[in-house]
């Protein structure tokens, strides 16, 4: 497999593709201005998503997913690496440039109770993106904002109201509409059912993947449980620590998991069936933290089958069978003698 989980077949497959991926924040003492260390929040990743297709991107808190998909759509400026956007590098582009592609690539937020403006109407915030980037003329603006409406299963009389009028469910359907506006190719969904009742949680993920289906829509789709991965991915990646521990395709990560983290959210995820029993694994200690990463493999302190070698040596992300880990329980035995 080339390059950690490029699209085989060349950039003519990939919507998006993220190489050596990096972003160091630097901390500032708040008396002198003097830099005091540095958080790697994301430390060199590299996936590809193919077009019409779904990357989950899987961790705890703190593991560099949400600045990952910031650093894609610009939001972020990368410390080292690229993205391309159907092989053109977007990462490098002038501001100027790029805002003439940011209606290819949008966003679905997290928390849809916070990112509408609650003095504006419906009608006014679906408005606003299709002025920005001339997608209809001002004569079309009320049948599209409707079309939209329609779209994500609400009324077009619902263009009229504010959103505090509106329930969660009903307010992210909202925000996707309003990502759809620009008519993208590619969105980011930011854990869009972490706030929503777990009752409200499937329509709109069966709402995501219909649009994808209709749309021909490219996801990256964050989110901290791999119960709701599994359900609207195609290839999954686990992150921990700011690094891809684990990627492949999603039957393949769940019924063959490799590393021990992986292992360990699956042990973690809620089952169905009320008499099923599964072994919780019970990770050793807290996450670290991004501004002081353990030597060597930075899952090892929390790991239950660290070796001597994982507190030395980092192990590379590297195809193993089925798909790409990075743990030396699967490495050869060059890695325990190099």
């Amino acid at each position: 497999m080339s390059f950690n989980y490029r699209v085989k077949g060349g950039a003519g497959l990939e919507m998006i593709g993220v190489e050596n991926l990096k972003k160091t924040f630097a901390l500032k003492s708040k008396v002198l201005g003097i830099q005091t260390g540095e958080v790697h929040a994301v430390n060199g990743i590299n996936f590809g998503i193919r077009r019409g297709k779904t990357l989950g991107l899987v961790g705890e808190s703190g593991s560099g997913k949400s600045t990952t998909g910031r650093l894609i759509l610009r939001l972020l400026e990368p410390t080292e690496g690229k993205v391309t956007l159907e092989g053109r590098d977007i990462s490098k582009i002038s501001n100027r440039e790029f805002r003439k592609m940011r209606k290819n690539i949008q966003m679905v937020f997290q928390n849809p109770y916070s990112v509408l403006d609650y003095k504006m109407t419906i009608e006014d915030i679906l408005i606003q993106p299709l002025h920005i980037h001339k997608i209809v003329t001002p004569l079309e603006y009320k049948k599209e904002v409707e079309r939209l409406l329609e779209i994500v299963g609400l009324s077009k009389k619902d263009r009229k109201k504010f959103p505090h009028e509106f329930s969660g469910g009903q307010r992210q359907r909202i925000g996707i509409a309003r990502a759809l506006a620009t008519k993208p190719k590619f969105i980011v969904c930011d854990e869009p059912v972490s706030a929503l009742d777990v009752s409200v949680q499937s329509q709109i993920i069966n709402l995501l993947k219909d649009l994808q289906r209709e749309y021909d829509l490219t996801y990256l789709f964050i989110a901290h449980g791999l119960n709701v991965i599994k359900h609207v991915s195609d290839e999954v990646a686990v992150m921990y620590l700011g690094k891809i521990v684990e990627i492949g395709e999603v039957e393949e990560i769940f019924q063959r998991p490799k590393h021990p983290y992986t292992m360990a959210l699956m042990s973690a995820s809620p089952v169905p069936d009320p008499e099923a029993t599964r072994n919780r694994i019970q990770l050793k200690n807290e996450i670290p933290s991004a501004l002081n990463i353990p030597q060597g493999c930075s899952f090892h302190p929390r790991c239950p089958k660290a070796m001597e070698i994982c507190k030395k040596t980092e192990p590379p992300l590297e195809e193993y069978k089925t798909h790409e880990v990075a743990c030396h329980l699967y490495r050869g035995e060059e890695a325990y003698h190099g």
